[in-house]
């Protein structure tokens, strides 16, 4: 997947859904990444895919994700 993709495919996160990313290569622990309320950042001028909860700012690297689930 690439940024574009990745971008595109997290284009309904509005702060209603939830988020699970999938992550590969990862220690077995750190394999899921839930973010409550997910948002997705516009793209800014470093082009970094960037997601919010509204207290933290998660960067997501395309190349690390296996799958997304997005919450209804």
């Amino acid at each position: 997947m690439t940024q574009d993709q990745l971008r595109q495919a997290l284009t309904e996160l509005n702060g209603d859904r939830d988020a699970h990313f999938a992550l590969a290569g990862m220690h077995e622990t750190a394999t899921v990444l839930t973010i409550a309320k997910a948002m997705l950042i516009p793209e800014e001028t470093d082009k970094l895919v960037k997601v919010t909860d509204g207290k933290s700012v998660y960067i997501i690297e395309a190349e690390r994700i296996a799958y997304i689930r997005i919450g209804l």
